[in-house]
C-alpha cells in the first residue's frame, strides 16, 4: 500500500530555512548550506537522495514553489525548478491562487491547489496510483500534514549547523510520537528515518 512520505533537510535546532527568506535567498540566509551532504557528496547518499524524489506525486507550499510572500506570483513565473525540475511526476502546489497547470520538461506538471491541504493529498494519491505521495515541504506545509496525522514516514536530514532563526519544522504540530527505524550518516549529515505512529 502506498504511503505518505516526508524528506527534509534540518539545522540542528530543527530550521529547514534561514532567516529572511527572499526571492534573492528562498532558503533564507545560510540556508542552502542545509543541503551540502547532497552537492559535496551525492556518492555518500544514493538512497536517501532516490528516495526523495521516488514517489509518483509530490506536495509543496506556494513558496516553495513560488517564493517567500502572500501575493500571487506574475504570471510568467514558472516556479524556482528551472525548466526541467527533478519531480518527473504531478507536483501538487498549495495556494490562494488559481492559475492553470504548469507543464514543465521531464514530466514535471505543477497543479495548483486552492482547496486546502487534505484536498491536493486526494489529488496526489489519485495521480500516484500504487506509488507513495511525498511532501516536499516547506515548513508550513510539513507541519500541517504532520498536525492532521496524515505523513506515516518522515524522513530528516540532519545537518551539523546552528541557523539561529527561519522557519521551524516542529513549531506548533503538538504530540507527535515518532519511531526511528534507521539512522545513518556522514560529516555533513545525519539521516533519521521515522515512523510516524498514531
Amino acid at each position: 500500500m502506498s504511503q505518505v512520505t516526508c524528506d527534509l533537510t534540518i539545522s540542528l535546532e530543527g530550521f529547514l530555512a534561514g532567516p529572511n527568506q527572499s526571492m534573492a535567498e528562498p532558503l533564507g540566509e545560510g540556508g542552502e548550506r542545509l543541503h551540502r551532504w547532497q552537492i559535496e557528496e551525492p556518492e555518500a547518499h544514493p538512497a536517501e537522495i532516490e528516495g526523495i524524489l521516488a514517489a509518483g506525486a509530490f506536495i509543496m507550499g506556494r513558496n516553495m514553489f513560488a517564493g517567500p510572500g502572500p501575493g500571487p506570483w506574475a504570471e510568467d513565473w514558472r516556479g524556482w525548478w528551472g525548466e526541467e525540475p527533478p519531480y518527473h511526476a504531478p507536483v501538487y502546489v498549495l495556494t490562494h491562487h488559481a492559475r492553470e497547470p504548469l507543464e514543465m520538461a521531464g514530466g514535471t506538471t505543477f497543479n495548483f491547489v486552492t482547496g486546502g491541504f487534505e484536498a491536493a493529498l486526494a489529488q496526489a494519491r489519485e495521480a500516484a496510483g500504487s506509488k507513495d505521495v511525498a511532501i516536499a515541504g516547506g515548513a508550513q506545509t510539513a507541519r500541517q500534514y504532520l498536525s492532521a496525522g496524515l505523513i506515516d514516514e518522515l524522513r530528516l536530514h540532519i545537518a551539523p549547523m546552528i541557523l539561529g532563526a527561519g522557519e521551524r519544522l516542529l513549531d506548533g504540530v503538538g504530540n507527535l510520537t515518532l519511531e526511528p527505524t534507521e539512522v545513518r550518516g556522514s560529516s555533513l549529515v545525519t539521516h533519521i528515518r521515522y515512523r510516524v505512529t498514531r
